[in-house]
């Protein structure tokens, strides 16, 4: 069995309000709470990075599916959307809408295209992230897979 580390250092100067750094790798930003959350708003948030490791991991895996189902791929995009509950000050990650838009390349088969609709949605499910958060954040997928004219 394989094993991969990933490390981080933070710094944090003090209160609440206050900004911090992150270093990971090729990571490296200020952090604080987000404005919504009645903070400085500067560099990003845990509640950004979530979004951000659900989504790459997300589009990352979706990609190399593609890629490796030979599917004449013309452009993907996503655009993913994080949901925080607010009850009683508990804050809580509530769910994560991701929107893949899939254009496959004009001419492609209707075969392909199923192909595709079907890796979209395993993608969601292989995705390495979206296996860690399951059963704690609600995932959701609103795709939009067809050919280019």
């Amino acid at each position: 069995m394989a094993t991969h580390h990933f490390h981080l250092k933070a710094d944090w100067p003090g209160g609440r309000n206050n900004v911090g750094s992150i270093t990971a790798g090729n990571l490296k930003t200020e952090i604080s709470i987000p404005p919504e959350m009645d903070g400085p708003g500067i560099g990003t948030n845990p509640d950004e990075m979530l979004l951000g490791a659900a989504s790459t991991c997300y589009i990352i895996t979706l990609a190399a599916m593609i890629e490796r189902a030979q599917l004449p791929l013309e452009q993907m995009d996503l655009e993913s959307i994080g949901v925080v509950d607010v009850t009683s000050g508990v804050f809580t990650y509530q769910k994560i809408i991701h929107r893949p838009t899939v254009i496959l390349k004009s001419g492609a088969s209707t075969d392909e295209l199923t192909k595709a609709k079907q890796l979209v949605e395993q993608a969601e499910k292989s995705c390495m992230i979206s296996r860690a958060i399951k059963g704690n954040v609600e995932l959701e997928l609103q795709a939009e897979v067809y050919s280019e004219q």
